[in-house]
């Protein structure tokens, strides 16, 4: 989906690990069901792309990200921009543990954001993030759709908005980096949640419910992680929010309506051909709350469904029976 949108700008060059992946878009011209724009080339040469582009959209599920930038350091060049697409987390973890260990416990300086991991492994300095509501079924059937590209840099931002911008998409700038990464990685633990009451065939009043709650959680293990409040109120926040807690073509609101729907981990996990970064995610911000001694109930409820198979009606229950105190207790 982004290759076809930077491609109605110019020539695009799209990398993929896989040379099988390469090899059927040269001849099929299709990719995950997307019919390829023109202007798109496909290679699986890593130095290639390094070489011929000065402007590089990573997007790698999270649990790939450093080793990819690890194989394309050499290649790389301080002159690189590099905005990354990608919303998840990568852990540091001592040789031979386990992120699923239950006893684990985990520190912010245990994580890293995309664009931490780009800085540690690369020469690139100049450094941003691409987040907002960008469904790709949407984005690849032409539908309208907005994003925000987050960066310290202003000609990173710059150079974003005029490779992506189109009649079609919209990008907004922002300098508080952390806090457009932030946003896109919590909200896929409440994507996950959301289609558990989907698929328990709940309506809007459940759902609304559910977005409100779980922006205050988002905001409250962000704020610990260093980002702003303010930056969960716009498009990378509560716009992404509720585009992924509302739509069947959100990969994490499947997992839980799958969920609900009576199959388990396991199955959906290996009948499932992307990456749903929700899944990992509640696991990291589970972990993360206990160690912060902060109180998310919504990600510990989806927790424990995911990982210790509770039944999601008793789950519900255990929320709605949930003390709290004010609305809004977040935004201080």
């Amino acid at each position: 989906a982004i290759a076809n949108l930077l491609a109605e700008n110019g020539e695009v060059i799209l990398f993929s690990r896989r040379k099988e992946v390469v090899d059927r878009i040269l001849k099929e011209k299709r990719n995950v069901g997307q019919i390829m724009h023109p202007h798109v080339h496909p290679t699986d040469d890593i130095e290639e792309l390094c070489k011929k582009c000065f402007l590089i959209f990573p997007s790698i599920p999270s649990d790939s990200f450093r080793q990819v930038m690890k194989v394309a350091s050499p290649y790389l060049r301080p002159d690189h921009i590099l905005i990354h697409c990608t919303k998840g987390f990568d852990i540091k973890l001592e040789e031979g543990v386990s992120l699923i260990d239950k006893k684990l416990k985990l520190k912010p300086a245990d994580i890293r954001t995309m664009s931490q991991v780009i800085l540690e492994e690369t020469i690139v300095k100049r450094v941003g993030c691409l987040s907002g509501p960008n469904l790709s079924k949407e984005i690849a059937d032409g539908q309208p759709a907005a994003t925000v590209i987050g960066s310290h840099f202003d000609e990173v931002i710059r150079e974003g908005q005029q490779a992506i911008r189109s009649k079609r998409f919209q990008a907004y700038g922002s300098h508080d980096m952390i806090s457009v990464e932030l946003g896109g990685v919590l909200k896929n633990s409440m994507a996950v949640a959301a289609g558990m009451v989907g698929g328990m065939g709940y309506g809007q009043n459940s759902m609304s419910f559910l977005i409100s709650r779980g922006l205050s959680e988002i905001v409250r293990l962000g704020k610990a992680l260093g980002a702003q409040p303010e930056a969960f109120l716009g498009l990378a926040g509560i716009g992404d929010l509720i585009a992924t807690c509302t739509s069947p073509l959100s990969r994490n609101y499947t997992v839980g309506y799958r969920l609900a729907k009576g199959e388990n981990l396991q199955q959906i996990m290996e009948s499932s051909t992307e990456i749903a970064e929700g899944i990992r995610t509640v696991n990291i911000c589970k972990k993360l709350s206990e160690t912060l001694d902060i109180r998310l109930p919504i990600i510990e409820i989806t927790y424990e469904i995911l990982y210790n198979e509770m039944p999601i009606a008793e789950g519900l229950k255990f929320l709605m029976e949930y003390r709290k105190g004010h609305d809004i207790d977040f935004m201080g």
